[in-house]
């Protein structure tokens, strides 16, 4: 039978992955984070000042969070205690709490990190605030979603939240570098499949070292090209939720960059969702949306376009269909901009909600019986079609109520021609008067 001494020497000759084998063992060593770790950054000040407070680390996958978490305990000199979410629930949490205090008792902090704690429900999450409060433990949640929709205020209100940022191209090399070093190796890839190979990994350190594991061990003759780099590993999904931040985040690109004119940006934003399985007639809904807010009338074929583009999703379906939304998002995007009509609604209905139930002048209203015309009702309307270029200059706003003017119409696009129309009109109803 195995002995425990034995079985730990076991345990220490186990292979572990190559990700595992390379996390840091000092904070100089976690890549691509410096803007928290310098000197001048939130930990570093907390480093400096000797002493760490309670906060979510909040970012993509593969960035550093649970490494970061672990050495600041470490350089603390705290006990370090990791739960995950995802499998702990409220016993789990009161037994670290019960010797978080025993262990205080005898002149030893705790940090309780805990992974994915966005998944923890409101009641779990409340649950957490005496013991931090009281400095019992300190605090430090890791999350890939936006601690503004997942956590609760009142445990916000007590951390400090920590953006970590996607690896950059210069801290994913790094990772590769150290790779090779300690496995005393070349990566067997050319220079493009390397820079390929780092795009796989989408800002995840974690995944480019298991996609770097693999390759070593290939025994290839030469150097792979990005071809047959493609073939020899699997390529990473793009990281989209479609119930979650990152679904809003690309909807908000793709509308402000249609807004902003900028077409090929636009193009990209779409390819995203499509990529990431957004169902193209919600983009296509979208696409309507910004035809009406973002253009309006400074081009009135843009909603024709964006309609179109949806009546042909909806008859030739996947992959086809898609084209004709990207050819409405095109359109969209160097069209001329307005959202005059936008504005003029929103203010008219306003105002149609302050002045409450104002009666419409007697000429505008309807006569169908012989009492309303007896009352009035109708009486002086003026009939457009025969006044002089089909406009009669009559007042249509409630008698008690001064003239507005809501829609000023750009000097852009077919609303040049609107906003001239416009003028003429309100010439000849200020001669009226």
């Amino acid at each position: 039978m195995t002995s425990l001494f034995e079985a730990a020497s076991l345990a220490d000759l186990a292979p572990r992955p190559l990700a595992e084998r390379l996390r840091p063992q000092k904070l100089e060593e976690v890549v691509g984070q410096e803007h928290l770790l310098n000197p001048t950054g939130p930990i570093g000040r907390m480093l400096a000042g000797g002493r760490i407070a309670s906060m979510i680390l909040w970012g993509p996958a593969g960035t550093g969070k649970t490494t970061v978490a672990r050495l600041l305990a470490q350089h603390t000199g705290l006990h370090f205690e990791q739960l995950s979410a995802v499998f702990a629930g409220v016993a789990e949490l009161r037994k670290v709490f019960d010797t978080a205090k025993m262990r205080r008792t005898d002149g030893q902090g705790t940090v309780l990190f805990v992974d994915e704690i966005h998944r923890f429900n409101r009641a779990q999450q409340d649950a957490f605030l005496p013991y931090v409060e009281d400095g019992t433990v300190v605090l430090i949640g890791a999350t890939t979603e936006n601690p503004s929709f997942e956590l609760n205020p009142p445990l916000l209100s007590r951390a400090q939240v920590l953006v970590f940022r996607r690896l950059d191209d210069a801290a994913l090399d790094v990772l590769l570098q150290r790779a090779e070093s300690l496995l005393q190796r070349p990566l067997p890839l050319d220079a493009d499949a390397r820079a390929a190979l780092r795009a796989m990994a989408d800002g995840d350190g974690r995944y480019l070292l298991n996609l770097a594991e693999e390759l070593f061990a290939l025994k290839v003759p030469k150097p792979l090209d990005t071809r047959a780099l493609s073939e020899a590993v699997q390529k990473r999904a793009p990281t989209y939720d479609k119930a979650r931040e990152g679904h809003y985040n690309l909807v908000s690109a793709l509308h402000k960059s249609v807004r902003g004119s900028d077409v090929d940006a636009a193009l990209y934003w779409l390819a995203r969702m499509l990529a990431g399985g957004e169902d193209p007639l919600f983009i296509a809904r979208r696409v309507v949306r910004m035809a009406i807010e973002d253009i309006g009338l400074a081009d009135p074929q843009a909603v024709v376009q964006a309609v179109a583009a949806k009546d042909v999703f909806d008859f030739l379906g996947s992959p086809e269909g898609e084209l004709a939304i990207a050819q409405a998002v095109v359109y969209l995007a160097s069209a001329p901009k307005s959202n005059a009509v936008y504005r003029a609604f929103g203010t008219a209905t306003q105002r149609a909600s302050e002045t409450g139930s104002l009666a419409p002048p007697p000429y505008a209203m309807n006569a169908p019986t012989r009492l309303m015309k007896e009352l009035g009702y109708s009486r002086g309307y003026q009939y457009d079609h025969d006044a002089p270029d089909g406009f009669a200059g009559a007042n249509y706003f409630p008698p008690e109520m001064p003239r507005e003017t809501y829609y000023e119409p750009t000097s852009r696009g077919f609303e040049q021609e609107i906003s001239e129309r416009l003028q003429r009109w309100a010439a000849i109803r200020r001669t009226q008067g």
